[in-house]
């Protein structure tokens, strides 16, 4: 049913998601933890963060490539030091990085909003710093919102097409990830393959929901 570019977009959708996850944990964490106590006014942050689900993903894919083209002069002291985001595997991580970290942050900073602020401050009083009582007393709490929030946020970056055809350009066998590889499919008429592409893409997100259930009991509890 595959062509050897199907495969080849398979494998390299695969290794996307690897390298992406561990950036989802650690950015999510830091930017909740900022976001609910480390600033006193972190309405920019929250803007930046939220942003790319409001604003249209080929906006914000130019966005990036005017920034971090060859043609501009961060692009081109990236370009010294050996990193390009253009047409390359870089472009196509950040793309995932960028539509997939909303939900990451957002799910965690909904679940920090529920604990109570008598926790925050005991934990104060017990001699820890507060970004001690963050990472010692909040995170753990809310591991399973992080959790959950990183696998949406999986689920986001793998669906991932505006932003990834602007940074990744789109090139057979280089840069061509699943979801471009569905969209090649269906504008070159091979719908089967199209359709083979896109029941695995469907069942891996479902997969992925199925998880956040398993991550999240009190929604288990509703049903």
């Amino acid at each position: 049913m595959f062509d050897d570019s199907a495969w080849a977009a398979l494998r390299l959708s695969a290794w996307l998601a690897v390298t992406v996850s561990p950036a989802y944990v650690l950015a999510g964490a830091w930017l909740a933890w900022a976001l609910e106590f480390g600033l006193r006014r972190p309405g920019w942050l929250d803007l930046v963060v939220t942003l790319p689900v409001a604003f249209p993903p080929v906006v914000i894919g130019f966005v990036l490539l005017w920034a971090l083209g060859r043609q501009s002069p961060l692009g081109r002291s990236l370009a010294a030091l050996g990193v390009d985001f253009v047409f390359s595997f870089a472009g196509l991580w950040l793309a995932a990085f960028v539509a997939g970290l909303p939900l990451a942050v957002k799910t965690l900073q909904a679940a920090l909003q529920t604990q109570s602020r008598e926790l925050h401050e005991t934990a104060l009083n017990l001699g820890c710093r507060p970004w001690q009582a963050y990472w010692l007393v909040h995170l753990p709490i809310a591991r399973a919102a992080l959790a959950s929030g990183v696998l949406l946020a999986l689920a986001r970056g793998m669906g991932e097409v505006g932003i990834s055809l602007m940074l990744g350009g789109n090139i057979l066998g280089r840069t061509e990830t699943l979801s471009l590889a569905i969209f090649n499919a269906v504008t070159a008429g091979e719908y089967r393959q199209g359709a083979g592409l896109s029941a695995l893409l469907g069942a891996f997100c479902l997969l992925l929901f199925g998880l956040v259930r398993l991550f999240n009991p009190a929604r288990k509890g509703l049903t």
